[in-house]
Formats: structure tokens, sequence, C-alpha cells
């Protein structure tokens, strides 16, 4: 847990970027505007998860997931956040689910090429050991 409450804040930077995304150009905002917003914006954090969190007990869980999320949501009264939530987390899934498929595809490529490198290099391996083979053969003969 914190030691200060101000640990609790989320970033300044963060803040100040989703302000300036929301607020149409050529407008500004003092800084203790900013700082009432980064404080009511953490205080909102800390409450949706204090509820998110009574959803997971209620089910026996320790860990928090999405559905905890939605239905804090729905208990707080911002329903109309849930349906651009449920859109996002299948956004965000799907891109998930790619970067793994990618991952896996990439995987997949490293271990054929090792495979075609090791056999590369036991041909390599097999023709040595024959040029070694025709000059002792060769060698014998001399002999």
């Amino acid at each position: 847990m914190a030691e200060r409450p101000e640990d609790l804040n989320l970033p300044n930077a963060v803040i100040t970027r989703i302000i300036k995304e929301a607020l149409p150009d050529g407008v500004n905002i003092s800084k203790e505007a900013r700082s009432a917003i980064s404080r009511a914006a953490s205080v909102f954090v800390l409450y949706a998860t204090s509820c998110a969190n009574n959803f997971a007990m209620k089910g026996k869980r320790k860990t928090l997931n999405a559905g905890d999320v939605l239905s804090a949501m729905e208990e707080m009264e911002f329903q109309r956040f849930v349906a651009p939530l449920k859109e996002s987390l299948e956004v965000y899934r799907r891109e998930q689910k790619g970067k793994k498929e990618a991952r896996k595809d990439k995987d997949k490529k490293a271990d054929s090429e090792e495979q075609d490198k090791s056999r590369e290099e036991d041909n390599d391996d097999d023709d040595e050991r024959m040029e070694e083979e025709e000059q002792n053969d060769e060698e014998e003969l001399d002999n």
C-alpha cells in the first residue's frame, strides 16, 4: 500500500496528455485545475478498484478481472461507460491475440531455421567425413 496519499496520484504527464486530448485546441488549464483533476481521477480509480474487488471477493477470487470492473462501473452508476469499455476490451483482446499469434509464427520460423541450419551443419559434417575417408582411401591406395 502507499506510504503517502501523494503516492496514489496518477502521473502528471499522463493527466496533462488526457486533458489536452479532451479539450479543444487553444484552451489552457491552470496548474491548480490540473492538480484537482489528477486527485479526482486517482480517487475514481481507487473507488472503482474497491468496487471491483468486492465483486472478486463475492466470487471467492483474489484476482480482479475485466468482468469485475464492468460490474463495478454499473454498480457505481456509470452504465453509459460499460458499452465503450466492452468495445475497448474486445479491441485489446484482439490485439493481444494477434500479438500472441505473431509470436508463435516467429517462434515457428526460428525453430524451422534452426532445424535447417542443423541439417546444413550435419550435411557439412557428412561432406567433411566423406572427404577425409576419400583422402584416407587414396593414401592407402598409394601405399
